[in-house]
């Protein structure tokens, strides 16, 4: 099987809405990222901070969520990101994903895709990478 993408498809943007103090609540309790510089605005602003932010790792599962909308997770070969910026609590973040390589093999074919999250002044606070077989018996 080969997939119809093609380098320079893009995945349809993930918008993650507001980035509340909730949010980051519920995400420290799942993810066991209970660093208070996230959930205390004294412990942000005692930091030089103006206030908490989102934990790295939150955009990073957005990131993973752009990917398992489209694909099957056991397709998944790598995954990689790099922090780039802080997600400040309220901003509306957006995660994109465009292929940059398509290698055809006879079990599947490799997707590369270069992967981002941008809040909506064009500030990106995630960039990574990802490869995915598609069309293996994975």
């Amino acid at each position: 099987m080969t997939t119809t993408l093609k380098v320079g498809d893009a995945l349809p943007d993930l918008k993650i809405g507001r980035i509340t103090r909730t949010t980051l609540a519920l995400f420290a309790g799942g993810s066991g990222d209970h660093n208070e510089i996230h959930l205390d605005s004294d412990v942000a602003r005692g930091a030089g901070m103006e206030d908490v932010f989102a934990q790295g790792m939150l955009g990073m599962a957005h990131l993973s969520r752009l990917l398992t909308d489209h694909f099957p997770q056991s397709s998944l070969r790598s995954f990689s990101t790099r922090f780039a910026a802080i997600t400040p609590v309220s901003a509306e973040p957006t995660c994109f994903g465009e292929v940059v390589a398509v290698d055809h093999h006879p079990d599947g074919d490799l997707l590369t895709l270069d992967l981002r999250v941008e809040l909506p002044d064009g500030t990106v606070t995630l960039a990574g990478k990802a490869t995915l077989q598609i069309g293996s018996a994975s």
